[in-house]
């Protein structure tokens, strides 16, 4: 007589404990709402909503060349290439962890053939015995069912992991694109260095000449020949030492670009235009637009649900596994009713002698949740400190670039007239030497000044979270599972 089947217990005894409410071992997780009033040192309510951040960086960087060189190294950057990969890592750590809340079905089959020894104990007393085959196709189940919660906060650590690493390659992109514009900013200054040089060098040659004449008329002696003579050598030494800072910021770049070393297009620093707008919002927008304060958060948030599943960890588990399938001695018979065969089997396991490894875990994930949550405070005040050093570094340059405009114009008159009042002998070579020299020095402060502005404004534009498009980025509108 057949056993009357018990499937029926086991499907029922699934279900009532699938009911059984998670939230005793796990807790609902809740976005921290860091303070974010002061962080750039100005109260929040002097400020509106209006952000440099918004705007794209093709708009941003309005230098076609430059745009080219953005373009390209988003395309070809090693570090960006990597940060891809990484994510794909993620996406799938995800799957595997998705995949532990459903059954495993594995299917197999057997064939066997027994031949055993007419000596063997199954032989004695009996005679010859019969060889046997036997024939099996059977698939197999297992699932443990997630009462507590473990395995969903598993899964939803590594769905915040996930976004944490998008997160983290956005940043990579961000400094990617402020990298590019800086080294080329820097680039075109020491080009336009160069040409003071040159300039330098070729007004200093004709002063050589000059004081040469005046020596050979006896209006000056012959150290100020030798002082003109010097003033030019300097002038050339400088020259090869801008080369090769012009070089190796040529290779800096190619780097960047994920390209081999070579020659850079480029255009000059006077075509470069300032950012239209210093706008800077709220500091509160930073949660959404910093891609390294976004990853901060979401690395929190990952590691709130790595506590909940070592917590769910100390509650009893439960899994069921079942087997099925056709076995049978002749192969021809297979496949007939007769041959079915299948069983269940329900588990409970509750932890005894495994406490300490689950205090030890579970102790281990708080810390590390406390550590995140200390991070993602430590990031923001990061970033609000890079905002307001962007912001004041962009408008101390330029009220000192309007300060040596004067200071430019004053001793470029200087120049002309000691130039002018040497050839009659009315002054020394050495006063025309000193205004150079203060000349030389100002054309190059103010070179590094406005290449100064240039980088504030890229310091700006990053620090503020500029350079992705958070409208085509499902993150940015708060994606959740």
């Amino acid at each position: 007589m057949r056993r009357r089947s018990t499937a029926p217990l086991f499907v029922a005894l699934a279900a009532a404990l699938l009911l059984l409410p998670g939230c005793l071992a796990t807790r609902q997780y809740e976005a921290p709402a860091p303070a974010t009033d002061s962080l750039y040192g100005t109260p929040a309510a002097e400020l509106d909503s209006t952000t440099l951040a918004d705007v794209p960086w093709q708009e941003v960087f309005d230098d076609p060349t430059l745009r080219g060189l953005i373009r390209e190294a988003l395309r070809n950057n090693l570090d960006l290439r990597e940060a891809v990969q990484q994510v794909r890592v993620a996406e799938a750590n995800l799957k595997e962890a998705t995949g532990a809340l459903y059954p495993d079905l594995f299917v197999g089959g057997t064939a066997s053939y027994n031949e055993p020894s007419d000596n063997g104990p199954s032989a004695a007393g009996t005679g010859a015995v019969e060889a046997t085959d036997q024939y099996s196709v059977s698939a197999s189940t297992s699932w443990e069912i997630d009462i507590w919660g473990r395995l969903s906060s598993a899964r939803r650590a590594q769905y915040a992991a996930l976004l944490q690493t998008e997160a983290t390659q956005r940043a990579v992109r961000t400094a990617l694109i402020a990298n590019v514009a800086r080294t080329y900013y820097q680039l075109l200054a020491l080009d336009r260095q160069l040409e003071i040089t040159d300039e330098t060098i070729e007004n200093r040659q004709t002063d050589l000449q000059t004081v040469q004449s005046l020596k050979e008329g006896g209006a000056v002696t012959n150290v100020a020949v030798e002082r003109s003579r010097a003033s030019l050598a300097a002038a050339r030494a400088s020259r090869p030492t801008l080369k090769q800072a012009i070089t190796e910021q040529e290779n800096s770049l190619s780097t960047l670009l994920g390209r081999s070393p070579g020659d850079i297009e480029r255009t000059t620093l006077s075509d470069q235009s300032l950012l239209d707008s210093l706008a800077t919002g709220v500091p509160a927008q930073l949660l959404r637009n910093r891609p390294d304060v976004v990853a901060a958060e979401y690395q929190y948030r990952s590691a709130f649900e790595r506590t909940n599943s070592a917590r769910a960890a100390f509650y009893p588990s439960l899994t069921l596994t079942a087997e099925g399938g056709f076995e049978s001695l002749e192969a021809g018979d297979l496949l007939v009713p007769g041959s079915l065969f299948y069983n269940l089997i329900g588990g409970l396991t509750q932890p005894i002698f495994a406490q300490n490894q689950n205090e030890a875990r579970l102790e281990r994930r708080r810390a590390r949740q406390t550590q995140a949550r200390l991070n993602l405070r430590r990031t923001l005040l990061s970033a609000g400190s890079e905002v307001s050093d962007a912001l004041s570094r962009y408008r101390t340059t330029t009220q000192r670039i309007e300060a040596r405009q004067t200071q430019l114009e004053a001793l470029d008159a200087a120049v002309t007239q000691s130039r002018e009042l040497l050839r009659y002998g009315e002054v020394n070579y050495l006063d025309v030497l000193t205004a150079q020299q203060e000349y030389l020095a100002a054309q190059l402060d103010d070179v590094n000044d406005r290449l100064d502005r240039l980088q504030a404004g890229v310091a700006l534009y990053r620090t503020l979270g500029g350079g992705w498009d958070r409208s085509a980025d499902p993150i940015a509108d708060g994606e959740q599972e």
